[in-house]
């Protein structure tokens, strides 16, 4: 992977195609390998860039550095500016759909299209599992070692595919094996603030770019109500659901996704 010098730290990503920039942002327990079979596709067409967040896969994971959602964002832009990506096609996924939303808002000119992919809305989140990551019993067993049996559970309740479970294990579990990156999960989950998307509530109303909801609806996550509300106050967000995906949409349906995506980021022309 290359990497970024921001503010300091490293950040990692994957840059793949040519053509207009769309830049693929995760959420958290996962990092760039969540795009590993959407982003070929879109490659195709476009300039594709995978991050890892700070403190995510193969970024940097400083201590005592905020890793909030307004953060991640601020950190984003500047790596737009420092690729030379222009406006960007920005897809994001579960926090990642939470950064495009305050990227959206507080730098205007920074994206073409905003989609969301089962992403944080408002006030309906933090959730569990990641809320049970702030308490000191939590904590402490995670930064002893890694619960393999409990990470699975997380992963086989994200899916509609289940069976896909244990294939993907690998790739959730390889950054939690060392304490940095046990470490860096629990400051991801206690940096979480659903005031960084509530404060910036009204001004969604106002967004003027092309916005997409694709929503898994087996998520057992996050609310249903959020695609609905996101509808209702940007203006013209369309919502597209994806009835056999669940949280981690682009694992359970890659192609799906990916053909949609592409869809939307060429104006509804599909390939």
């Amino acid at each position: 992977m290359a990497t970024c010098l921001i503010e300091g730290h490293r950040i990692a990503y994957q840059r793949s195609g040519r053509g207009p920039p769309a830049l693929l942002v995760h959420g958290i327990t996962t990092n760039g390998f969540l795009w590993r079979e959407v982003a070929p596709r879109l490659a195709r067409r476009f300039d594709v860039v995978v991050v890892d967040l700070l403190g995510c896969g193969e970024s940097d994971k400083p201590a005592a550095v905020s890793l909030s959602l307004k953060d991640h964002a601020r950190r984003l832009a500047a790596l737009v500016q420092a690729l030379g990506l222009g406006p960007v096609h920005f897809v994001g996924h579960d926090l990642g759909g939470g950064i495009g939303q305050i990227a959206a808002v507080r730098w205007p000119g920074l994206l073409r299209t905003l989609t969301l992919v089962n992403c944080v809305a408002y006030d309906y989140w933090p959730v569990q599992p990641i809320l049970s990551l702030r308490t000191p019993v939590i904590r402490q067993l995670l930064m002893g070692a890694l619960d393999a049996g409990a990470l699975r559970l997380v992963v086989r309740r994200g899916l509609f595919h289940k069976e896909r479970t244990a294939a993907l294990m690998e790739e959730f579990s390889r950054p939690l094996r060392t304490p940095e990156g046990r470490r860096a999960l629990v400051q991801f989950a206690r940096s979480l603030d659903s005031t960084n998307l509530m404060e910036l509530a009204d001004e969604l109303r106002t967004l003027r770019l092309p916005v997409t909801v694709f929503w898994g609806t087996a998520d057992a996550y996050l609310s249903a109500a959020i695609p609905t509300r996101l509808a209702a106050e940007i203006p013209g967000c369309q919502v597209r659901r994806i009835d056999t995906a669940g949280h981690f949409v682009p694992l359970d349906e890659p192609e799906l996704l990916a053909a949609g995506i592409e869809e939307v980021l060429s104006g509804g022309r599909a390939a």
